[in-house]
């Protein structure tokens, strides 16, 4: 007869498993750990299989209902996303920890190991340990559905500035790109007299609009139209329309003021020179160097036209200069420009050259000119002046001719110019050559004005060699101390070239 060995004792404080007989320490359910999993499941409820929703245009997650949120991969919101989904079967164990699983990016996959507690039989508490899967799904969020189906819009910025010349708005680019208030925009359409700068909500439209009104002299209208109307949840979908408008000065350009705004800004000429737009109108009396800067509000109040056209710029020769080194100041005169110089010219039509036709003037150029220079300037003895208050000024307080800048050799300071401006990305309609040398007219005054460079920033072209000072012909240059450097990625993580971070 064949003894079986009897089964071991229990060890001093054990008791034998009541399902398979494995001594183990007490427990309030007399079972081991394996037996008690296999009687009981405390993630049983819990879904191990879920779905979450991504838009591959934005990159964001929906959180429900409707709410899309910009999430990392691995992140703490992203987690608290998917917890979410399963906040309702988790309410019956108490949740320990979760993490992620590791799953490749391009998988469509998040795996969230969670370790779960519940107490069971009599009072025993389990611990388990279990993962659930989110399958990641692709779909549209509204916004980026908007923006497909060319409906994308809530709020749209019109800035027009009724003027021929566009360089406050080639300067108010530069301002725009400075201060990275494009980032918000959804689009921007270039047009005749202006830019429209789309927005997905009010707020950035009326931040856009606030900045301008701080910028450039200007005004502004707002209205809206009613899209859609939910009587039951009383909701309203409004499109806003903000419509700026610039003054219509451009820097060179020649003014005549209203004799009342004249005397208000201390007797000066009614015939003026617009020196620079920058939050105002930066103005000189090229006779007395008298300067004075209208803002905005006062110029709608007083407003006043340029008296002439960019392409009636005429050019002159500088036949004989004297400056005027003291001038005695009228009764009531304002403040006086430090950085213009006073003189007498006798000046000469490069187009009438073949004549001893010449002409008198006062110019605020005295510091630049000098004998045989070339200078641009509006004639005003030989021209119709239809403007409401030059027709009713006395004809001998109005100047023979108004000398605007000196002129030198463009072609020349084209080749040499070894700095670039970024631009704004936006839908341009056909651009003609005036538009060209429009730009390069704004490119020179930069060179010209350090005020107005201050604002902007300019990058180093590395493309063009930085020449010499020896043949210097006397233009205005920007030094390379003023000049950012153009950052570049060159290659991605893919092996790409990269975009530049600046844009």
């Amino acid at each position: 007869m064949e003894y079986l060995p009897a089964p071991a004792a229990p060890a001093q404080g054990h008791i034998l498993c009541c399902q398979c007989g494995v001594p183990i320490p007490p427990n309030p359910a007399n079972m081991c750990v394996g037996c008690l999993r296999a009687q009981v499941d405390i993630t049983e409820g819990i879904p191990k299989q879920g779905t979450v929703h991504f838009c591959k245009q934005c990159e964001r997650y929906l959180q429900p209902p409707g709410t899309w949120i910009q999430c990392a991969l691995e992140s703490r919101e992203l987690l608290a996303l998917c917890l979410k989904k399963i906040k309702a079967s988790l309410s019956k164990v108490r949740l320990i920890d979760a993490g992620f699983i590791w799953t490749e990016p391009h998988s469509k996959r998040l795996k969230l190991k969670l370790t779960v507690q519940k107490e069971v039989i009599n009072g025993a508490v389990l611990q388990q340990v279990f993962v659930v899967e989110y399958i990641v799904q692709s779909q549209m969020c509204e916004d980026c559905h908007r923006i497909e189906a060319k409906d994308f819009w809530k709020a749209v910025v019109q800035v027009r500035q009724k003027t021929v010349h566009k360089k406050t708005f080639y300067y108010l680019e530069q301002l725009i790109l400075k201060h990275r208030l494009h980032q918000n925009t959804l689009r921007i359409k270039e047009i005749h007299d202006g830019l429209d700068f789309y927005y997905s909500s009010k707020q950035h439209a009326q931040k856009m609009v606030d900045f301008l009104q701080c910028t450039v002299p200007s005004r502004s209208k707002a209205s809206q139209r009613l899209i859609s109307h939910d009587i039951h949840s009383n909701v309203y979908n409004y499109k806003s329309t903000f419509s700026v408008e610039i003054v219509p000065i451009c820097k060179d350009n020649v003014v005549c003021l209203s004799p009342k705004l004249a005397q208000s800004l201390g007797n000066m000429s009614q015939i003026c020179v617009c020196i620079r737009v920058t939050s105002t109108i930066h103005l000189i009396d090229p006779r007395t160097l008298q300067i004075a800067e209208i803002d905005g509000n006062t110029y709608w109040r007083h407003p006043f036209n340029s008296l002439f056209h960019p392409k009636q710029l005429e050019e002159f020769i500088i036949m004989d200069i004297n400056r005027v080194h003291e001038k005695k100041k009228g009764a009531g005169a304002g403040a006086r420009s430090n950085k213009h110089t006073l003189a007498e010219a006798w000046v000469r039509k490069t187009s009438e050259l073949d004549t001893d036709h010449q002409y008198f003037c006062c110019t605020h150029l005295g510091h630049i000119l000098n004998p045989g220079d070339l200078v641009f300037g509006f004639d005003l003895a030989n021209c119709n002046l239809n403007d409401e208050f030059a027709n009713k000024m006395n004809p001998q307080h109005i100047p023979d001719v108004v000398l605007i800048k000196k002129s030198y050799d463009r072609s020349r300071r084209q080749r040499r110019r070894n700095w670039k401006l970024k631009e704004l990305e936006r839908d341009r309609e056909a651009t003609d050559t005036d538009d060209e040398r429009q730009y390069q007219d704004f490119l020179e005054d930069l060179e010209e004005d350090e005020t107005i460079r201050k604002n902007v920033n300019i990058y180093r072209n590395a493309d063009i060699p930085v020449e010499s000072d020896t043949d210097d012909d006397g233009a205005p240059r920007i030094s390379l101390a003023e000049m950012l450097e153009d950052l570049h990625i060159s290659q991605d993580a893919t092996g790409g070239e990269g975009a530049e971070m600046l844009t």
